[in-house]
């Protein structure tokens, strides 16, 4: 066994398009509100500090990471934000692994852990995932914007020996 990781992918809370859009259609809303109220409406002011406001933060939304996919050691890790737990997928339980899709909506909200009729789901952003089946019957859906390279990770680690 070696420390070496076969993948890994960080997913940002705040680089998928369909957020950023809507937060920049927000901040542009304000500031064209701005743009038209009168000079001596006292809270017109305050419309440019939100615009800013949203902007700043869609910035560093930029920057925070949602969860770190790693496949190492014959196990998949999970982990996530500040108070997540870190979540260890061992590839041995594993029976079935497939690439497909997350959802069939246009909107997702990102998850870590989800548990909902029999599935777990971690997501961030993308279309594409990983649909791990255990010999329980339960479902793992990890999405992920590199999901050619995770599942061959995954079907490498799997046949290794050790």
């Amino acid at each position: 066994m070696t420390d070496k990781a076969d993948f890994t992918e960080k997913q940002y809370l705040g680089r998928e398009w369909m957020p950023i859009t809507i937060r920049l259609v927000l901040a542009m809303f304000c500031f064209a509100a701005y743009f038209f109220t009168d000079e001596r409406e006292r809270n017109g002011d305050l419309l440019a500090v939100v615009g800013f406001a949203i902007i700043t933060i869609s910035i560093i939304l930029g920057f925070v990471v949602h969860f770190n996919t790693t496949v190492a050691n014959k196990s998949i890790t999970l982990d996530g934000l500040w108070t997540t737990r870190k979540v260890k997928i061992d590839l041995n339980s594993i029976v079935k692994v497939e690439k497909g899709t997350y959802s069939r909506y246009l909107f997702n909200n990102p998850v870590y852990n989800l548990h909902t009729k029999g599935t777990i789901r971690f997501y961030t952003a993308g279309n594409d995932a990983i649909h791990l089946t255990d010999r329980d019957g339960l479902l793992y859906i990890i999405g992920s914007q590199h999901v050619n390279e995770f599942l061959r990770a995954i079907k490498e680690e799997m046949k290794a020996k050790g």
